[in-house]
């Protein structure tokens, strides 16, 4: 064996030994959350910002991390790893606007970082100005080595086959190692309905996004606690395997560019069965966008996507305005926005 292979296969092993599992593997392949592979992809370490009004889940810390959260840029955008301690981060629409809609923003980034900016804050901002109370949810993660050097190439190792179609791990089977992300997904539901009358938010309206390994997160909630009653799921190029729909599943809308590396030639059994099942779903496709294109990747049809998605909240009846203002018309100000 020749050293770089020895060397793949001892960061596989430190993986592996650090209770990574099957789900984290499959997680590398969804780790391309950023905007635009073209553009710079060293990570560079930054301090962490600010999030004066982001709100600690009381989920416990994430198992076998122990290096401390840090934060960096890649691709133009903050991420961030090693996240022990889930937290949920409010954007709130002005009172004026608000539809009593809700939406907690899961990110992607192969449940070993988290690309906050370009799939959480901006994705929250944007769904603020719309009058959709938006909650960015940093869930916790699996351990990565503490130093970046060492993270940097942990990761390009995994990388070696990333978008090769050689794992078809569907959400139903991805949920047992995905407890913590649930859990705090679980979590952040709960924290939003305790505090609707505050945040103007109707429980009943209360729904879920995620992108890429955010999707699954979303899905894999949505799928082994159907008791959370979302009102409408967002899985934004995710998985496109097929799973198992209960009768009263939520709507469904769904994205995926044609060209993403990962899932675009997977078939869309995701889409199946939710039309099989008789239950709402939508679904585009665009032509170009790649993978982590967040909000649109620039000069493509993909940037539609956001605006689809509003005009199908309105379509389903999701964003009809409260007479009282909001839920139970409790006074309320946009979160400060990291």
């Amino acid at each position: 064996m020749t050293g770089v292979g020895r060397s793949v296969d001892r960061r596989r092993a430190w993986f592996a030994s650090h209770g990574a599992g099957r789900a984290a593997l499959y997680g590398m392949a969804l780790l391309l959350g950023a905007p635009a592979m073209a553009q710079d992809a060293r990570m560079v370490p930054t301090v962490a910002p600010a999030e004066p009004t982001a709100i600690r889940l009381d989920t416990g810390d994430a198992a076998g991390v122990t290096a401390p959260e840090s934060w960096f840029r890649q691709y133009g955008v903050a991420m961030t790893r090693n996240v022990s301690t889930a937290t949920l981060t409010p954007f709130l629409p002005d009172p004026a606007k608000a539809t009593g809609a809700a939406v907690i923003v899961a990110p992607g980034g192969g449940f070993l970082m988290l690309s906050m900016e370009n799939e959480g804050w901006r994705v929250a901002r944007a769904l603020a100005d719309h009058g959709i109370a938006a909650f960015v949810l940093k869930y916790r993660l699996k351990p990565t080595p503490a130093a970046m050097p060492d993270f940097e190439q942990a990761v390009a190792a995994m990388f070696a086959g990333a978008g090769r179609p050689t794992s078809r791990l569907r959400p139903e089977e991805a949920a047992a190692g995905l407890a913590e992300p649930i859990a705090d997904a679980r979590a952040a539901f709960a924290l939003i309905r305790a505090h609707a009358r505050e945040w103007r938010v109707d429980p009943a309206r209360i729904g879920m996004m995620g992108f890429s390994a955010g999707a699954m997160t979303t899905m894999a909630t949505a799928l082994t606690a159907p008791e959370l009653d979302p009102a409408f799921l967002a899985p934004i190029y995710g998985s496109m395997e097929a799973v198992r729909v209960r009768p009263d599943a939520p709507p469904l809308f769904a994205v995926l560019a044609a060209d993403d590396p990962l899932f675009a030639r997977k078939g869309l059994g995701l889409i199946d069965s939710w039309q099989q099942a008789g239950r709402p779903v939508e679904f585009h496709l665009y032509g170009q966008g790649g993978h982590g294109f967040g909000l649109g990747k620039a000069n493509t049809t993909s940037t539609e996507w956001f605006d689809a998605f509003v005009r199908w909240l309105d379509m389903n009846g999701l964003l009809t305005r409260q007479r009282d203002g909001g839920a139970a018309g409790a006074s309320g100000t946009g979160a400060t926005k990291p």
